[in-house]
């Protein structure tokens, strides 16, 4: 039979966990390296930019260092992508079946 009291625990339940993904998300710090380490970008949990390192040798080519910047927040944006989906499928599989039936 349905509870109205249980489904209200419940999504305030979820509601507390997605609260404290999202927290644990925006403390984990990303960081890639492109061109051997010319460049160095950092990012956090939500794909801010946190810090940007070029080497001396990128500044005099520019198409050199836009590539190298283009792949490096690409690199880093796959990275945040990749662990917000795994952070997402921990806290649901964290949950078993809310719905009953077959798990």
């Amino acid at each position: 039979m349905f509870n109205m009291g249980e489904m209200g625990k419940m999504l305030e339940g979820m509601q507390e966990n997605a609260e404290r993904l999202k927290a644990e998300l925006e403390s984990k710090t990303y960081t890639v390296r492109a061109g051997g380490g010319l460049v160095e970008l950092s990012v956090n949990g939500n794909g801010e930019v946190i810090d940007l390192i070029l080497d001396d040798t990128t500044l005099s080519d520019k198409d050199m260092l836009q590539i190298l910047l283009i792949g490096a927040i690409n690199d880093a944006n796959k990275m945040v992508q990749q662990n917000q989906q795994q952070s997402a499928m921990g806290m649901l599989g964290g949950m078993g079946n809310p719905f009953g039936g077959v798990k």
